[in-house]
């Protein structure tokens, strides 16, 4: 094997972005290859030397066919990530068409007769109804995220920095997207439910398995819970999941296809896996075709599980507290004028610097609020 040990005893040139990374007292020979020597921040090592708003206009790295298969690996990178946006509602007419808006039309029902319905009376001409319709539109913006690299670092490391950037790219991408979806339905709630404590068989005396407990009267007192007596935890139970289906049910929302659709925290699902009413998705009589996160379901509610749920920690004595989202169909739309792509920023620095973006202009907006519902528990 080749004497490459002068090729990696520099003396810090790899840690340029900590502090004394110059100074060889400090950063020992052989730099990052060292196994006792910390790593340093990232952007330490991949934009030393680059401060922000250097980027100069020059030709293309990448060709486009590369960059074309580049954008395609992180929506590939993006998909096993995704969870809210794949129950949104897609328009893409921003695609061909000059704006920043998309604009929906909604129409209300016509007016029904509850006691004669819409008999008619013989030599009674018909009378006619104005139809009722009102606008709503989503707005969309530009997104993006961009890295940079050193061309020292792409020929000192052992790892295929590019792809691993592309990863972390798609990544991002997903995770920006879905919190963006994930408030989206949050800010558009327009019904709540909550959890129960002493709810068999997690907890209390009661040897009735389907014992419901007692449920959260509000948001305060679910924060309030910390675990004394009297202050139990109020956990997501097959109750809160029933409460909110009465919820949206009652409302007439249609479901998607055939069941309501639920996100929850894997601290939530722990609790529901515990009940009998639960069913896996391995346990499916008819299995289809899951949908992304998909764990399992209760009566006629799918559950998606996802990191993604909204946490608060109220402090060191109260319990953390979990929004849980509950939708129908048509609840959230998310607009698209241009689909996420892969761009680099041309020549920089002579070529000694590489950076790639993920870009895309997009939006999300809500469609129908009396969709969705938030169930709040510990």
């Amino acid at each position: 094997m080749p004497d490459i040990s002068g090729g990696i005893s520099g003396t810090g040139n790899l840690y340029s972005g900590v502090a004394d990374g110059d100074n060889p007292a400090v950063v020992p020979a052989g730099g990052a290859f060292l196994g006792a020597q910390d790593a340093p921040a990232p952007s330490g090592i991949v934009t030393a030397g680059y401060p922000a708003g250097t980027a100069v206009t020059g030709s293309t790295a990448l060709t486009p066919a590369i960059q074309a298969i580049w954008s395609k690996e992180i929506l590939f990178q993006a998909m096993p990530i995704l969870r809210f946006e794949q129950f949104a509602v897609k328009k893409t007419e921003l695609g061909v068409m000059p704006g920043l808006t998309v604009n929906f039309m909604k129409y209300n029902n016509l007016e029904v007769d509850e006691t004669a319905g819409a008999e008619l009376t013989e030599g009674v001409r018909l009378t006619t109804d104005a139809l009722s319709a009102f606008q709503y539109r989503i707005t969309v913006a530009e997104q993006g995220k961009a890295i940079a690299v050193s061309e020292l670092l792409l020929h000192a490391s052992f790892d295929d920095i590019m792809a691993s950037g592309s990863r972390l790219l798609g990544r991002h991408m997903a995770q920006s997207m879905d919190y963006q979806a994930r408030n989206t339905l949050l800010g558009a709630a327009g019904n709540t439910a909550f959890g129960y404590r002493l709810a068999a068989p997690h907890q209390g005396a009661s040897t009735n398995i389907y014992d419901p407990g007692l449920v959260a009267a509000d948001q305060a007192t679910v924060d309030a819970a910390d675990g004394t007596s009297g202050k139990e935890a109020y956990y997501l139970t097959p109750h809160s999941v029933k409460d909110a289906v009465e919820q949206l049910a009652s409302l007439n929302i249609p479901r998607l296809g055939e069941t309501y659709v639920q996100f929850v925290h894997p601290h939530q699902s722990r609790r529901l896996r515990d009940t009998p009413e639960w069913m896996e998705v391995t346990k499916y009589a008819a299995p289809g075709n899951f949908m992304l996160g998909e764990i399992g379901r209760i009566n006629d509610v799918v559950f998606i599980e996802t990191t993604q749920i909204k946490k608060d920690n109220v402090g060191a004595v109260g319990l953390d507290t979990y929004d849980s989202i509950m939708i129908g169909d048509n609840a959230f739309g998310h607009a698209v004028s241009l689909p996420v792509e892969l761009r680099d920023g041309g020549v920089l620095d002579f070529g000694r610097e590489h950076a790639l973006a993920w870009y895309s202009i997009w939006g999300f907006g809500a469609i129908t609020p009396q969709a969705v519902t938030l169930v709040t528990t510990n």
